[in-house]
């Protein structure tokens, strides 16, 4: 090396220094979207994108008026949206059909984790493509729910439940057959009201389900009961005498039920029922089912996963939780020294 000069440790042109042009959050928005339709998520997921990308993005542009760019949020930002959503948002603010002010502030664990997965799902691929750098996301975690003990029903609830549609109607039978179907196979809402004749598997029976039709896009058989194989042929032939329609669930003008609707009539039904201290939509069913095959049933939890749709399984153990009365029971059939006691009695 020649006297008087220095040794050349760092490149000029640094690698780790990315000079990136500023984003608005609009460009960035349909930069994201596009992306996601072309890796083939549902429209109803791109849906709930658009959605909870354009809160933050509002609340954001209101609370800090300089701010322009996606490439200035921090994670200090998205903190202070959590914070927002958790304590001071009111429910359904903004709903063109619910009075806001009379709703309690405050969103719900869930669905604040809803946005903080979307948002990170935003943010990364905005990283990842090469738009943004540093990611605000990189250290955001979800915040911690609590385990809901009662987000399923009893079987003396199931069978008030199950009293409580007028049969002899139309309303009331398609909305019995509803509500034993998911009782019998755990389908979620959106697979049961989107139901057609051709997924109907009578033979088997099963229900057939494309990759169009399920949660993660991927092809599903779902094993039903004779009894409601049975239950739906009726429901079909009852259809067919009124409408030329191929969807299984319809209203009483023939349309294809919404899941909003159908999560009304499960309410309805249930406070019938008596029952006015739990949340009740369709989900709340599906975890009915899975607790009932895991738990009183005994079915294998990986076969349980596989017939529900699930796609990890510790969701699937997080919506089995045991009741006090399960774990007593449990206790009380399984406990090694009853069993010992009980066999020496026996020989005696």
């Amino acid at each position: 090396m020649a006297k008087g000069t220095k040794r050349i440790r760092a490149r000029y042109t640094s690698a780790t220094k990315r000079e990136l042009p500023n984003i608005t959050f609009d460009r960035a928005t349909d930069i994201v979207i596009s992306g996601k339709i072309a890796e083939g998520l549902r429209e109803r997921t791109i849906v709930d994108y658009k959605k909870i990308v354009r809160y933050f993005t509002e609340w954001l542009t209101q609370k800090y008026e300089d701010m322009e760019y996606v490439n200035d949020v921090t994670i200090e930002h998205l903190r202070a949206y959590i914070h927002y959503l958790r304590y001071e948002r009111r429910r359904y603010e903004g709903h063109t059909n619910i009075d806001a002010t009379k709703q309690p502030v405050g969103l719900s664990e869930t669905t604040v984790n809803i946005a903080i997965r979307t948002l990170t799902a935003y943010f990364n691929y905005l990283y990842a493509e090469g738009f943004i750098d540093p990611n605000p996301v990189e250290r955001l975690k979800l915040i911690k729910q609590d385990v809901d003990m009662t987000n399923n029903f009893t079987n003396e609830e199931v069978a008030r439940i199950l009293e409580q549609p007028e049969q002899r109607d139309f309303v009331g039978f398609r909305d019995y057959v509803g509500i034993s179907l998911l009782l019998d196979s755990g389908l979620r809402i959106g697979e049961l009201v989107g139901l057609t004749v051709d997924e109907i598997d009578f033979s088997a029976p099963q229900i057939v389900l494309g990759g169009g039709r399920t949660k993660g896009r991927y092809f599903r058989i779902v094993p039903i009961s004779t009894y409601c194989a049975k239950l739906l042929k009726q429901l079909i032939e009852e259809n067919r005498a009124h409408f030329d329609t191929d969807s299984v669930f319809v209203s009483s003008l023939g349309d294809q039920l919404t899941t909003n609707h159908f999560n009304k009539r499960l309410k309805f039904y249930a406070e019938r029922a008596g029952i006015k201290t739990k949340k009740v939509t369709a989900h709340v069913y599906r975890h009915t089912w899975a607790k009932i095959m895991i738990v009183d049933k005994k079915i294998d939890i990986y076969t349980v996963q596989k017939m529900g749709g699930w796609k990890d399984i510790r969701t699937l153990r997080r919506y089995v939780q045991l009741s006090t009365e399960d774990l007593r029971r449990s206790h009380d059939e399984g406990s090694p020294l009853m069993a010992i006691r009980d066999s020496r009695r026996k020989r005696i």
